[in-house]
């Protein structure tokens, strides 16, 4: 049975920023709108299986991340049959108010999948424990994920051919 929608906003609402920084993290600029509503149906659908074992955020974010990596999969072929059939188009690069925020964005998405998932939840301050929960991993190797991550994030922004 589907949630009440009222019942539903008021669980999801604390977390639609971190929703959206999911969708911005994994997706072009172009699909951010689309990987939100995805976002938002896996969490509308999961809601019926929370049973207050941990923190809804964590049962939040471990729906959107799971979803979040497998849109990301799904979208990476669409787009390696769309430039197949599309390369000799040329793409068109609006520039925005939001260039810094969107390089990041940018490099945080030529992160590996669990890299970024991993990045994204320490922006969000969850614990150590709790990430390794999301992702069956061991708390130490979240920190050295981490670690690496943070290193190749900023080697992404440092390195930029737009930035001069």
């Amino acid at each position: 049975m589907p949630p009440h929608p009222a019942a539903f906003a008021d669980w999801i609402g604390p977390h639609l920023s971190a929703l959206r920084r999911i969708s911005r993290a994994f997706a072009a600029p172009a699909d951010q709108p689309d990987l939100l509503q995805e976002l938002m149906i896996s969490c509308w659908k999961a809601h019926g299986a929370f049973r207050g074992d941990s923190a809804a955020a964590t049962f939040i974010y471990r729906v959107a991340h799971n979803r979040a990596l497998t849109w990301k999969k799904r979208e990476g072929l669409r787009l390696l049959r769309l430039f197949e059939t599309q390369r000799d188009l040329p793409l068109l690069d609006e520039a925005t108010d939001s260039a810094p925020l969107e390089r990041i964005y940018e490099a945080l998405r030529d992160l590996s999948p669990i890299d970024r998932s991993l990045m994204l939840l320490w922006l969000e301050q969850v614990s150590y424990a709790d990430m390794a929960a999301l992702h069956g991993l061991t708390e130490s190797n979240i920190g050295v994920r981490l670690t690496r991550a943070r290193t190749r994030l900023a080697t992404l922004i440092k390195d930029d051919p737009d930035e001069a």
